[in-house]
């Protein structure tokens, strides 16, 4: 298929001018710091049957958080769709211009018919909701520093780096979220990576390879894709599982090696990849862990790193059966349960001043501020206007 072209979008990224980047929506109190969009979803012609990936699965987490009363349908945040301008913040043009192409991104996506199609049919029905859930992935950065804890409900395409996709990821989200933080939140030098999903995630790896200001910890089946020896280098704290893997060992070994990561690592924020392919009956993941295992999973992880008072937004990321929604939103609920993660209503929980406390067991101190925020480099200007988005087949067209 020859490339589409289209517009780009005359805004580009801010660093020093004076604007706050586009995608750091300005979003009110009232909401929860949860970031969805009915965009998310992927389907046109079936095709999107003929990849394992649950390509609807966002709509049904936040409609089982919906029919679960914990949050109303104007609680969730929705973000925009990353363009052209604040994708080379990470990714090369020759990149986004073989997206261009539908042979190209049917290889990134694993789904060969994507090959035959127009390509503005392939940007409008695939690359735009991914690009919607990058975008979604980068605001998610900017809200747990400003509430403390996000969840973006899709992102997590961790295979995908700067200059290669594959795997159903077409776009590096993790790594544009983290790269949006250095250049555009003053205080952020240091930032952890906790990917468990059940692949080795190689795109970040590889974007941060000799970057001394992020760790690393990965925790996957050593067996199955992508078997990137190359980007195994980038990772600080190496977890590597084998076929079948049950929950008892998986927690146990999650326990005691995320307490070491970050004991060896002070970040000034978490990205917690929790990929849910890990679960019984995934035919890609290759493991055995229970729904249960699971949630008591992504507890672990938040309670070690809030205790600590460390910011933390978590994408959703891979998972292959239809009942990787259910688990998702189930573990949000037990998150909340746990008030591990709190509301606009919650925020006096006195639970979570307990939770709060320093690992050394001291109180909180009373008098500092509730916010995690830090000032961002450049001044709150809201978001700016201009046309809408256009991005992926218009690096074509540059």
């Amino acid at each position: 298929m020859g490339a589409s072209s289209s517009t780009e979008e005359a805004e580009s990224v801010c660093g020093s001018d004076g604007h706050t980047p586009r995608l750091y929506l300005d979003v009110g109190r009232e909401k929860w710091p949860l970031v969805y969009s009915s965009k998310y979803n992927i389907s046109f012609l079936g095709l999107e049957r003929v990849h394992p990936f649950d390509s609807g699965k966002w709509s049904k987490v936040r409609d089982f958080l919906l029919a679960a009363e914990m949050v109303k349908e104007e609680d969730f945040i929705e973000p925009l769709e990353a363009s052209a301008a604040d994708l080379r913040v990470t990714h090369t043009d020759r990149y986004l211009t073989s997206l261009g192409y539908s042979y190209n991104v049917a290889m990134v996506v694993e789904v060969p018919p994507v090959a035959f199609l127009p390509n503005s049919i392939v940007q409008r029905r695939m690359l735009q909701p991914f690009r919607f859930q990058t975008g979604g992935t980068v605001l998610a950065g900017k809200l747990a520093l400003d509430r403390g804890w996000s969840i973006n409900i899709g992102g997590g395409f961790h295979h995908c780096s700067s200059d290669m996709g594959g795997g159903f990821c077409a776009y590096a989200d993790i790594t544009l979220s983290i790269k949006f933080l250095f250049q555009h939140v003053e205080g952020v030098s240091k930032v952890m990576i906790i990917d468990l999903d059940a692949h080795q995630g190689n795109g970040h790896e590889r974007d941060f390879m000799d970057d001394s200001r992020v760790y690393i910890m990965d925790m996957y089946n050593r067996w199955i894709y992508p078997n990137d020896r190359d980007a195994k280098a980038a990772i600080k704290k190496k977890v590597e599982l084998d076929v079948h893997c049950t929950d008892e060992p998986y927690l146990s070994l999650l326990e005691s090696n995320l307490t070491s990561a970050l004991t060896e690592f002070s970040p000034d924020l978490v990205v917690y990849n929790a990929g849910t392919d890990v679960l019984l009956g995934d035919p890609l993941g290759a493991m055995d862990i229970t729904s249960e295992g699971v949630v008591k999973r992504d507890e672990i992880v938040f309670n070690e790193v809030r205790r600590r008072k460390i910011p933390i937004f978590m994408v959703t990321s891979g998972g292959y059966q239809r009942s990787n929604a259910r688990v998702i939103a189930d573990s949000i609920l037990n998150l909340k349960s746990k008030s591990l993660i709190t509301g606009p209503d919650d925020s006096d929980d006195p639970r979570l001043s307990d939770l709060l406390s320093s690992p050394e067991g001291q109180p909180p101190n009373k008098d500092a501020p509730s916010d995690f925020l830090p000032p961002l480099l450049t001044e709150r200007e809201g978001v700016s206007e201009g046309s809408d988005p256009v991005v992926g087949a218009a690096a074509a067209g540059d």
